[in-house]
């Protein structure tokens, strides 16, 4: 071992046995501080540490119950002083399994399985080992060293718990009102209990009582933290309140009964906090996770839709090639003479040419970019095949589409375009399509629906089930939502509200634009 790490341990042991001191003189039977240092110190200080806490704990009883061998024997000062310590780390080591699980319910299990098996442990050796066991009545006696072994260890575990992860959540350092108050009252409250007169005890109980108010509302905000602060806080304020504090066998009978309360409602506050903060940690972990997945969906998508734009591109070229070939086959056979075959091939490229930019357009609508959503839907080759499906009656549109991302827009574009192509494939008859643009508050979006028109027909549930699998996964990566009810099929994509890429006025500008090339 190395040299360094002997004069830490020592150190270490040093500084428990003279916090171990200086606690004692501050404690009673019914509120044992050095019983609460135990266990804190055996959740801070790392295990490869624990025997210098250990030989920090034999110096401190050295210390303590040398001068009693006279009076208690020897045996009672080396057995009773050598079996506490390790008992203690017996139980916290049992726990080990929980405390590495971060939920901090393990917390009043381990002050209760402690203060339980060194209330034993020191009425064995007591009532074993001394020459004459007291006169006090064992159940009593009992009750008395749990109580006050709890209650200290509820105040002290809970703090070193505090501290040990202290860093263990990003917090802002922005107090909150609610809870700045809370604490405050708290503060008021226990002060003021602190403070009051001995005659006054019926008054100081009430406070003590309404202390539980601000202790449950620090428990509710703050999870297992604010029990951690709020419990010892109470407890010290209970144990400020004993008059007879330092004397030896000293005992108050209207302070113990409190401190049965503080027990029981200091276990419930932890209980409630440990719990809270549990399953807030699950659901921030679920939350991260299906943002992580939402995001790399999103990712997905954008890089299929870029490979797509590649491929459209692509193909744009090839087909300008072709066109060209075209022309300048058309423009040599008017050269020769062969003016019949020249516009036969014309009208022949036009055609296949008009058909191969609306198949392009069906790979990519790139018109989308400069035009919009909804006379990118018009004019592209979707549009055509709605057409000439006879099912899909003229699209109705509402609100300014250019004002969404390119990528809302797509998504959308996608979205509508599966969604009809799947009622065609498994619905009969005749469906109408609307959609529209708003914005709310700090979000904007559209709304697409799709309704059949024949009132007694309703979407089979095995369609529901395809849209539902089919549409999900882009709807979710836009933020969006999909509804299936009766005849209908509404769905919602929306985003944060960002500046208008294109104007009202130019928007309707090139409706205008391109409503006349198509005529």
């Amino acid at each position: 071992m190395k040299s360094g790490n002997v004069k830490q341990g020592l150190l270490l042991a040093g500084v428990y046995a003279m916090a171990c001191w200086g606690l004692w003189h501050l404690s009673v039977d019914q509120f044992f501080l050095p019983a609460g240092l135990r266990v804190a110190a055996l959740i801070v200080v790392p295990p490869r540490l624990w025997p210098y806490l250990l030989l920090g704990e034999y110096a401190y009883f050295a210390r303590l119950r040398g001068p009693m061998v006279d009076t208690h024997g020897l045996a009672w000062a080396v057995a009773g002083s050598a079996v506490l310590m390790p008992a203690v780390m017996a139980v916290v080591h049992l726990h080990r399994r929980m405390i590495a699980t971060r939920n901090e319910l393990w917390l009043p299990s381990v002050a209760a399985l402690a203060s339980a098996v060194t209330c034993v442990l020191k009425l064995l050796s007591i009532h074993l080992l001394w020459p004459t066991p007291p006169d006090t009545p064992v159940l009593h006696q009992a009750t008395v060293y749990l109580i006050g072994d709890f209650t200290a260890i509820l105040t002290l575990a809970p703090l070193a718990l505090l501290w040990m992860r202290r860093t263990g959540t990003a917090r802002s350092r922005r107090i909150a009102p609610r809870s700045a108050a809370a604490a405050c009252i708290l503060l008021g409250m226990g002060l003021a209990a602190a403070l009051l007169p001995a005659n006054l005890a019926q008054l100081r109980g009430g406070l003590l009582l309404l202390m539980a108010l601000p202790a449950i509302a620090l428990t509710v905000l703050h999870g297992w933290r604010g029990a951690a602060i709020a419990v010892p806080f109470w407890s010290i304020v209970t144990a400020l309140s004993m008059h007879s504090t330092g004397l030896p066998g000293s005992f108050d009978a209207s302070t113990y009964a409190w401190q049965q309360h503080l027990s029981l409602y200091g276990v419930a506050l932890l209980s409630l906090g440990a719990s809270l903060s549990y399953y807030h940690r699950q659901y921030r972990t679920r939350t991260r996770s299906e943002q992580q997945v939402l995001a790399q969906s999103r990712a997905a998508l954008h890089a299929s839709e870029v490979a797509l734009r590649h491929r459209a591109q692509q193909m744009r070229r090839v087909g300008e090639g072709i066109d060209l070939s075209h022309a300048q086959m058309v423009q040599w056979l008017r050269a020769h003479g062969h003016s019949r075959l020249a516009d036969s091939l014309l009208h022949t490229a036009e055609v296949c040419s008009r058909q191969f930019r609306a198949q392009t357009s069906m790979v990519y609508p790139a018109a989308l970019e400069q035009i919009g959503l909804y006379l990118a839907l018009q004019t592209s080759g979707i549009g055509q095949e709605w057409e000439r499906s006879y099912r899909v009656l003229p699209p109705r549109f509402g609100g300014d589409p250019c004002r969404l991302s390119v990528d809302l827009q797509l998504a959308a574009y996608r979205t509508l375009t599966d969604a009809v192509s799947l009622l065609l494939e498994h619905e009969p008859g005749q469906l109408r399509v609307r959609v529209r643009c708003g914005q709310q508050r700090q979000m904007q979006g559209l709304v697409m629906t799709l309704r059949l028109l024949d009132p007694a027909q309703t979407i089979s549930t095995a369609t529901t089930v395809l849209a539902i699998e089919r549409l999900s996964a882009r709807i979710r990566a836009c933020g969006g939502r999909i509804e299936c009810r009766g005849r209908c099929i509404r769905v919602v994509l929306q985003e944060p509200v960002r500046v208008p890429a294109m104007s009202s006025h130019e928007y309707q500008n090139r409706f205008k634009a391109v409503s006349h090339t198509r005529d």
